[in-house]
């Protein structure tokens, strides 16, 4: 993993099934990160993720949902029940990577960097905190947990960067 990242397209994570996870292979079109756990209030929102996957992939979108521990112990499963968890409760296709420290100093290194680059009040305060990135892995936004993926703030912005 990439410690030290000039953009998103710079690190690579471990995909919920194993082997490598480059957020590289998402250039050219809009990305939306998203640390996810399957206990908390906002899990429904998976949801919209799988919507706006759903909608928009074709024309570049991909969301990656980042499951993660470190909000309320809300993600204490391990990968194969997570993964079997949101695909059958929420038909979750869209990528996904192992479970992460997404807060402090062991963060995934991507987590790291955006709380370097944005500032620490950048970071996630809960589950479902959203990034969205550009074509060129250069951050275009980023909504708190209570902001849905489905609002127009959200959606305005993730459209202005897809292909036509």
């Amino acid at each position: 993993m990439t410690e030290q990242g000039t953009n998103a397209h710079s690190f690579t994570f471990v995909a919920i099934d194993g082997g490598v996870l480059p957020l590289e292979r998402f250039r050219g079109g809009p990305l939306l990160v998203v640390n996810t756990a399957s206990e908390c209030g906002y899990t429904p929102q998976y949801t919209g993720l799988q919507a706006l996957w759903a909608r928009y992939r074709d024309r570049g979108l991909a969301v990656v949902g980042v499951p993660s521990n470190d909000f309320g112990k809300q993600e204490p499963g391990e990968e194969a029940t997570i993964r079997d968890f949101c695909t059958t409760r929420f038909g979750v296709d869209f990528p996904m990577t192992q479970k992460q420290r997404v807060i402090g100093p062991d963060a995934h290194p991507l987590y790291r960097w955006l709380a370097d680059m944005l500032g620490e009040d950048a970071a996630p305060r809960w589950n479902f905190h959203k990034y969205l990135f550009d074509a060129t892995g250069e951050p275009a936004g980023l909504w708190p947990s209570s902001v849905p993926p489905e609002d127009p703030a959200i959606v305005e912005a993730m459209e202005s960067l897809l292909r036509s």
